[in-house]
């Protein structure tokens, strides 16, 4: 646990570095695109988030619009105060569009929660998008730090680093016995919740997945679709998380759970290899089925883009088609969800007929040079760099 620290001056200029603004940011890859990602054929992204709240005042559930908007304020100033968030994007939820929040929780940057606040919230994101502070949503604060891969203790490190910065100018709500305090008692402790974002394809072809969430379950993690809690594992991605926060500590909490993830990874591996020794024809024919409908389809939900995406992500990790091509299918796992789409299209208010036509040209567009599947080679399945941290 860490201790409060006095007031130190920022000593920076922030006119020489003028702030990034959430425009900005949506003109920009998300995090999950990020070209490192094509490293890691199973783990697509890392996120590690810490709950806290400040001393003597309300919860967020509990305080009125004026206290509200005095704690948006003290957090603002405290996290343009460090290093990290100095040229920051910083907006209040009720200045952005809803398009402009939708796009948010599609990046993983807000939580649905906080944007559906109304008043009194609001959110500051690093200008590489892999820091992000929710405001008054559940907690005063919802600090998160995001990595493309298989990086735990990086991230780990970088969100360390915040807090310990944030606590050099806010006084913490903490207990000596219990920890940090926070407005729901299952993240009571150390406030940390870290997750990783897995694409488990084979698991799922294979009728395994549901084993894999039961060991997993009685193992004190949780397994969530593609957007927490009541989201649906669209294109077989999930996301694993710890569930104890209180009496163990945060070295600890992260160990156990890089420990199931290596052998979820291993369980995928090997229902890969096994798909192609024991069901190779099937195998290639859902990819190959994939690949023609991406080229080829006039009209894709988000649902059926992303289960194709993650055939075709699936074929590239097989060798099917060339290593490269991973980083692209990362990007449009995003690129076509609702919000970005309805972004993409620059018309307003598409319906949901005119969204699915208009993913489909996108698809269709992005895939007109993208190569053919070759099922000649060695497909086998491939660890990258799953196995270990990058």
């Amino acid at each position: 646990m860490k201790s409060t620290k006095s007031n130190k001056p920022s000593g920076e200029n922030p006119r020489n570095n003028p702030p990034a603004t959430i425009a900005s940011l949506l003109a920009t890859p998300p995090e999950l695109a990020d070209d490192t990602t094509g490293k890691c054929a199973i783990v697509l992204t890392t996120r590690i988030r810490l709950a806290r709240n400040l001393a003597g005042h309300r919860f967020p559930g509990r305080a009125a619009g004026a206290q509200r908007a005095a704690i948006l304020e003290t957090c603002r100033e405290a996290l343009a105060a460090t290093a990290p968030l100095k040229r920051a994007a910083q907006a209040s939820i009720d200045e952005l569009s809803e398009l402009d929040r939708q796009i948010l929780v599609e990046r993983h940057l807000i939580s649905r929660e906080l944007s559906d606040a109304k008043n009194g919230a609001g959110v500051v994101i690093s200008p590489d998008q892999t820091l992000s502070i929710m405001i008054n949503e559940e907690d005063h604060l919802r600090i998160q730090a995001l990595r493309a891969g298989f990086q735990l203790k990086n991230t780990w490190a970088a969100i360390d680093a915040l807090d310990t910065a944030l606590e050099d100018h806010l006084d913490y709500a903490f207990s000596p016995t219990l920890g940090y305090l926070t407005a729901c008692p299952t993240n009571l402790g150390t406030g940390l919740r870290a997750s990783a974002m897995m694409h488990l394809p084979a698991l799922v072809i294979s009728g395994q997945m549901e084993k894999v969430v039961r060991a997993v379950n009685q193992l004190g993690l949780a397994v969530r679709g593609l957007f927490g809690e009541g989201s649906d594992a669209s294109g077989s991605i999930f996301q694993i998380s710890n569930q104890t926060t209180l009496g163990e500590s945060e070295d600890t909490i992260i160990k156990r759970l890089g420990s199931v993830l290596h052998t979820i990874i291993e369980h995928e591996l090997n229902a890969r290899a096994r798909l192609v020794e024991n069901d190779a024809p099937r195998l290639h024919d859902k990819i190959g089925r994939a690949y023609g409908i991406l080229q080829h389809s006039h009209l894709l939900t988000s649902g059926e883009a992303m289960n194709l995406l993650s055939l075709v992500r699936l074929g590239a990790d097989l060798g099917c088609f060339p290593e490269t091509s991973r980083s692209l299918v990362d990007r449009l796992f995003i690129e076509t969800q609702p919000g970005h789409i309805q972004h993409h299209a620059t018309k307003p208010d598409l319906d949901p007929a005119q969204r699915d036509a208009f993913r489909a040209t996108l698809l269709r567009t992005e895939f007109a040079a993208f190569p053919p599947p070759d099922f000649s080679g060695n497909t086998d399945a491939k660890t990258q760099n799953d196995g270990q941290e990058s």
